[in-house]
């Protein structure tokens, strides 16, 4: 008898605990998980006020980790008007409000073709997930025109173009996110605006961005020559306009109707050539911000002086920062990942250029928008001009400081801006 009754016992309970499973389950996550194909369209929510719109880049670089991570998840909060008119070049695009496929998960031979060796690498993209493109295109790079279809060098430069945003996009598809995200004044927050030649520039530190700027100033009829614009003028001057200044009505027409552009960099290059600008010359910013609190956190037995000032950061102990999780001030645009700077995969660029072949790069984009003929990119150097430009050999020497070890977590820490646009690893003893 007491047999039975702990046995009916045991029955009840494991019932009561399944309905109270059942029960706490999210419904919308359930029918997501087993209706992959599913669309869905998005009502209209206010945007929260949760970034910084200053034109002053150094002012804007203080913001720390969490605070961005938080700014970000309430940004989410916002929703995509439906009313929101969109001029698109395919007709698939002409539809009343804005819908995407969330696709089923990549094959597993696709999956292999890039295991990640690394149990944290695999944490850290499973942790921090790829953005889905809302604004997407078969491909939205301006067609060539007639006359310039039989020349070889640009129907070469047009084909680069077309296989790296196939490249971005494959990647942006394999890694992708679950959730469902919108474009908000966050996201777009780094992007300049062009409307007389309707350009959208997504600035990346230390990848051409003064003088990209510049560029932008002289198709604005700002100035007539890029050599009049000094420094102070393209970063401090409020010259160029911001995509997040506008309304969701000017954001979503130009994401829509511009032709969005970036430039980007070799990961490890980008890095050292920021530590050199902003650590190894005089600066009244990034000393007692970053350095200060970079020495007296990683530096043994540091000095009063240099506690003091924040002069003298070793790269040794700004790696140390940039790898800890729990570093003493925030994140900055200088160092940090494309994929925060400019959401790539969740808008849709229809240039991408990169800094080791710039002149090339940019002078094509010069062309295909129209611009004018007497413009092209500008070769010199916009800070130190007197120091060499950051190499490929000037890198190396820099990461011969490191460990082995600090040298493969810096490049899990860059991993996707290195698989997202095809950089090859930059030692052979990486994995």
């Amino acid at each position: 008898m007491r047999l039975t009754c702990m046995f009916s016992f045991i029955l009840l309970f494991g019932a009561a605990g399944l309905v109270v499973f059942i029960h706490l389950q999210d419904p919308e996550e359930i029918v997501h998980q087993q209706t992959p194909g599913i669309k869905y369209n998005m009502g209209f929510q206010q945007p929260k006020k949760d970034c910084v719109s200053s034109n002053n880049q150094d002012r804007r670089l203080s913001k720390n980790t969490a605070e961005g991570a938080a700014a970000v998840k309430r940004s989410d909060s916002s929703h995509l008007p439906e009313n929101v008119p969109t001029k698109l070049q395919s007709t698939d695009r002409r539809q009343s409000s804005i819908m995407f496929v969330m696709k089923d998960q990549q094959k597993g031979d696709e999956i292999n073709s890039v295991r990640l060796h690394k149990r944290r690498r695999r944490f850290i993209i499973k942790k921090s997930p790829i953005l889905i493109s809302m604004n997407s295109s078969i491909l939205n790079l301006p067609t060539l025109k007639s006359e310039d279809r039989n020349n070889d060098k640009w129907k070469n430069l047009y084909q680069i173009q077309r296989e790296r945003k196939r490249i971005m996009r494959e990647t942006c598809s394999k890694y992708k996110s679950n959730n469902r995200r919108i474009i908000t004044p966050y996201h777009v927050s780094r992007i300049f605006v062009e409307d007389k030649y309707r350009v959208l520039y997504c600035e990346v530190p230390k990848a051409g961005c003064s003088n990209w700027k510049r560029v932008l100033m002289v198709l604005n009829g700002l100035a007539s020559s890029t050599k009049d614009i000094q420094h102070n003028t393209v970063h401090y001057g409020n010259y160029l306009k911001r995509l997040d200044g506008f309304d969701h009505k000017g954001i979503y027409h130009r994401l829509n109707t511009y032709t969005k552009m970036l430039f980007i960099r070799e990961p490890f290059e980008k890095l050292v050539s920021a530590f050199r600008d902003k650590f190894e010359h005089p600066n009244n910013y990034y000393h007692p911000v970053f350095g200060k609190a970079i020495i007296s956190r990683y530096r043994v037995n540091a000095t009063k002086e240099a506690l003091r000032t924040g002069s003298g950061v070793k790269f040794k102990e700004f790696i140390q920062y940039l790898l800890d999780v729990h570093r003493p001030v925030g994140m900055d645009i200088h160092w940090d990942h494309v994929n925060r700077l400019c959401s790539p995969c969740l808008i849709d660029y229809d240039f991408v250029g990169k800094f080791e072949s710039m002149e090339e790069d940019a002078n094509f984009f010069l062309h295909l928008i129209g611009a004018p003929q007497n413009l092209t990119f500008p070769k010199f150097k916009d800070r130190h001009s007197n120091e060499e430009r950051t190499t490929t050999k000037i890198t190396q020497q820099y990461f011969a400081q490191l460990s082995p070890s600090q040298r493969q977590r810096s490049y899990d820490f860059y991993y996707m801006d290195y698989l997202m646009f095809n950089y090859s690893k930059p030692f052979e003893d990486l994995y």
